[in-house]
């Protein structure tokens, strides 16, 4: 992911920053996004996606880029405030467990006409690459069915 600063206006005493952020995935999927930064607060106020975005997939969006931005920003999240996707999370079992999990997640989000892959991200609090690493092996283990055939 990357962002940085487009403009800043201050205005007594006060400053709203906007922030170009970009997120790229290795399939070719692409965010980017216009964060307004004010009093705090964190805002979206364009997004562009490539495949587009579902609203539960929007809907998530502002907590995964709200670590970085406030990194860029020098701002400090409260103790104990949540500061991105998987920081709030338990840590994601591993082994037969954490497979089974993840087909839960891949088949609800199917179901449910969302993206599976991105709901793994947010289940799991991984990465998109870890995400699809963790769906190929619960394909492996025979939680899953065969994605595609390779050539």
């Amino acid at each position: 992911m990357s962002v940085w600063p487009a403009w800043e206006v201050r205005e007594d005493g006060d400053a709203t920053s906007w922030f170009h952020v970009r997120l790229a995935f290795t399939d070719g999927a692409r965010v980017d996004a216009l964060a307004v930064v004010s009093g705090g607060g964190l805002c979206l106020e364009d997004v562009r996606a490539r495949p587009a975005l579902s609203l539960d997939d929007l809907a998530v969006l502002a907590d995964w880029i709200e670590g970085p931005l406030a990194e860029t920003c020098g701002a400090e999240p409260e103790p104990g405030e949540r500061t991105g996707p998987g920081r709030a999370r338990p840590p994601w079992p591993c082994g037969v467990e954490g497979r089974w999990l993840v087909a839960q997640e891949y088949r609800a989000a199917q179901e449910r006409g969302v993206d599976p892959v991105l709901a793994v991200m947010c289940a799991s609090g991984h990465s998109r690459r870890r995400s699809l690493r963790l769906i190929a092996q619960a394909r492996d283990a025979g939680f899953l069915a065969p994605g595609h055939a390779r050539r």
